[in-house]
């Protein structure tokens, strides 16, 4: 919403013309279509969006009373509003006030909104609870979060759905109070930002460990997916939580699945005819002859090494830490501003690396998830940097595709990073295939593999080509469960 945006009060839009009682065509529509309530508190400076239900299950009729709380519609709510009455009974009776017709001061709509702080609904109205929060009371939460998922694992739950929801819940409250704790902590200096989040750093690292263990037991079967599906409501934490635990489900599958020799000498048999082609675009200065599997991966292709399996799992957790509402991922050319979308990557990288104790890892997986191996649809802080060395040692090359380890990166042997180039992947599958797109309908799995590999691969080498080859399998592997 902008400032000086016109809103209408809740109560008057809801009021039958003739004051007999209350316009349940409107309320249906609400409910049916998730109109937000904007809620202003002008006297603690507050404005906030809520869910309709949620407010009316807390007090019914809410919009009839008085109190320090005032409801109102916005513009574009009013509009939908209007659009969706007339398709439904023909008719629009929103009564609107005429010239020669006085209304209440305490009934007008208030002018002054930009002056009301504004607590970003982008996370979810649960998001307000984490902020009112001190620090301590976060602390505890996590806790708290550890405990409830430790004696899953402890006690071998074998409620599947249970265990899925815990799972789901804890990532979700543990990315809201990471975002508000280092929201708070962009306001102070970095030593003293960094002494403020340590317990939440500890704290939640050592919740994500046992997440871990219990998605690698494999101890819910296709639960955890039933239940992200339930628990999207749209909003950017619940993006980042279907992010982060599907991304540690891909890891496992990942480690499964190279830990034999035979997937790996598949990849290294059929490489030639099936990947040569787009590694040769990555890899221009090099003789075709030359490129091979080792080529894509320094090192060789391999299983993740578990000591950075963690440092990888925050970096999926908090990767979207800087984004606003107003970015919306593959949503619509209307809703989308490449400066704000840029934005948000630089924020969450700085933020983590200079705010917290997060390993490195975490930052720079947050800092270079969108850089699609240099196309100009990317960003990101690599190629700024590979830039800059470019300028200073015209004469190097890059001779391989993808790090598992951050020095070749940084010393610029690598293209990318394996868990960024992952976090890619999944990023944009999870945007196309979001129960609550805003803009369009979302995508069915195999219409967002098929698209991906139309738009992200052949038409331009954004994604890794075998990292997506192992993703569609995973995809397809979980559709069949």
């Amino acid at each position: 919403m902008q400032a000086n945006d016109p809103i209408t009060l809740l109560s008057r839009v809801l009021s039958l013309p003739d004051g007999s009682g209350v316009n349940r065509v409107f309320i249906d529509i609400i409910l049916n279509e998730e109109i937000p309530i904007l809620c202003i508190n002008k006297t603690a400076k507050k404005k906030r969006l809520m869910p309709f239900k949620v407010l009316n299950n807390n007090k019914e009729s809410f919009w009839q009373y008085t109190g320090s709380w005032e409801y109102y519609l916005t513009r574009e709510s009013v509009q939908l509003l209007r659009e969706k009455a007339i398709v439904k009974t023909g008719v629009w009776d929103l009564e609107k006030p005429s010239s020669d017709k006085k209304i209440p001061d305490d009934k007008k709509e208030p002018d002054d909104i930009e002056e009301i702080e504004a607590v970003d609904d982008s996370f979810g109205s649960e998001y307000t609870v984490f902020v009112e929060m001190s620090s301590g009371e976060r602390v505890d939460h996590l806790k708290g979060e550890k405990k409830r998922l430790n004696d899953l694992l402890v006690n071998k739950s074998k409620d599947e759905k249970a265990v899925a929801v815990a799972i789901v819940d804890s990532t979700k409250n543990a990315a809201m109070i990471n975002h508000a704790t280092i929201e708070e902590a962009l306001l102070l200096a970095d030593e003293a930002a960094k002494l403020s989040t340590q317990e939440i750093v500890d704290n939640t690292t050592e919740m994500l460990k046992t997440s871990m263990q219990l998605i690698s037991e494999d101890v819910f079967g296709n639960e955890l997916v039933n239940t992200l599906v339930e628990k999207s409501n749209g909003t950017i934490v619940q993006h980042m939580t279907r992010v982060f635990l599907n991304g540690l489900a891909f890891f496992a599958y990942y480690n499964n699945l190279v830990s034999g020799s035979s997937a790996i000498q598949k990849y290294r048999i059929s490489f030639a005819s099936k990947f040569r082609k787009y590694y040769q675009v990555l890899l221009p200065h090099l003789n075709p002859d030359d490129i091979i599997l080792e080529r894509v991966f320094y090192g060789g292709m391999r299983a993740i090494p578990p000591e950075l399996y963690s440092k990888w799992a925050v970096g999926f957790l908090v990767h979207d830490i800087g984004k606003a509402s107003a970015v919306e991922y593959h949503e619509g050319e209307g809703s989308y501003d490449r400066n704000i979308v840029i934005d948000h990557v630089k924020k969450g990288y700085i933020s983590i690396m200079t705010k917290t104790n997060y390993p490195m890892e975490a930052s720079l997986i947050t800092g270079y998830h969108h850089e699609y191996y240099g196309d100009p649809a990317g960003y990101g802080y690599f190629r700024a940097y590979l830039q800059q060395y470019k300028k200073s040692n015209p004469l190097a090359k890059l001779d391989y595709c993808i790090t598992y380890e951050l020095e070749p990166m940084l010393d610029y042997h690598a293209l990318a990073y394996f868990p960024a180039k992952v976090l890619e992947i999944i990023d944009v599958y999870d945007s196309l295939t979001d129960p609550h797109r805003l803009y369009r309908k979302p995508m069915t799995p195999e219409e967002a593999l098929d698209m991906m590999h139309a738009e992200f691969i052949e038409k331009q080498i954004k994604l890794d080509p075998i990292l997506f080859n192992v993703f569609e399998t995973f995809i397809r592997e979980k559709q069949k469960k």
